[in-house]
């Protein structure tokens, strides 16, 4: 469905930040990209949605194509129309609007009223929560309560696959649980496809099936979640875990050591 071919991207025309990512996700499935701040994570989820340019980013080399089609110099309205949503990192909303008007906004694609009001019923019902603050101001919500609208809100737009940035970031273990149950749930009934940017690696590759690893703007491990969950850098940097399963301080991990067969 989704296929990253060796890209590069650059900021203002000087900043080299992407150096020849190269991810896939099939249809119907779950991949996760894993990385430290500043590894490009969210440069590569904007890549794909066409957000890059309201930063002055761009695709200098390498291609993006989804179901067959280049996407990385379309405009957003055209990513979106073609079934792609991004979720941003830190539960981007409409403080002034409230739940539904928000919810409403990302069905601007759609002018089937009736449809519009089947789609909210839909965000409804994976996140009842959201249903009792219907009239209630957006920028009153929790952190929790925003996260939820704000996948709510892709939901409107009928993706296809959903480009997650950080959907557990600043929120409480059982939400994070929550949030991640609801991922699973959509892409059981709704047969979503996402990709899924986490620094919380434990939960993320309970989610996905498979998931690449980045590191100053470059994929330098993938493979299965289980088989990623038994490799002993990634329980050390992001499991803080030695390799016989001991429990070790931010200060002994805190730098990340690659180790060289990792490139073999």
């Amino acid at each position: 469905m989704l296929n990253i071919n060796n890209i590069e991207v650059v900021y203002l025309n000087s900043i080299l930040v992407l150096r020849g990512v190269s991810l896939e996700v099939p249809d119907g499935g779950i991949r996760a990209l894993l990385g430290a701040n500043g590894a490009g994570k969210t440069t590569t989820l904007k890549a794909i949605s066409g957000l890059l340019k309201t930063e002055e980013g761009k695709v200098t080399d390498g291609t993006i194509e989804f179901n067959g089609t280049r996407v990385h110099n379309l405009p957003v309205e055209e990513t979106v129309r073609l079934g792609i949503t991004q979720a941003m990192e830190g539960r981007k909303s409409f403080e002034h609007l409230t739940v539904e008007e928000n919810l409403k906004v990302g069905a601007c694609i759609t002018k089937d009223r009736r449809q519009v009001k089947k789609d909210i019923e839909m965000a409804y019902t994976y996140f009842p929560k959201l249903r009792g603050m219907s009239n209630r101001i957006t920028g009153y919500l929790s952190g929790g309560e925003q996260q939820m609208l704000v996948v709510g809100r892709c939901m409107m737009s009928h993706p296809k696959i959903m480009l997650l940035d950080e959907p557990s970031l600043g929120l409480a273990p059982f939400l994070i649980e929550q949030i991640f149950n609801i991922v699973k749930a959509l892409h059981r009934k709704e047969r979503y496809s996402f990709l899924l940017v986490e620094q919380n690696a434990l939960a993320a590759l309970d989610v996905a099936e498979y998931a690449y690893v980045m590191e100053n703007g470059r994929i330098v491990l993938d493979g299965p979640s289980e088989k990623l969950s038994e490799n002993e850098d990634v329980r050390e940097f992001y499991f803080g875990l030695s390799e016989f399963g001991e429990k070790k301080s931010y200060r002994d991990v805190k730098h990340y050591k690659r180790r060289k067969r990792w490139l073999a």
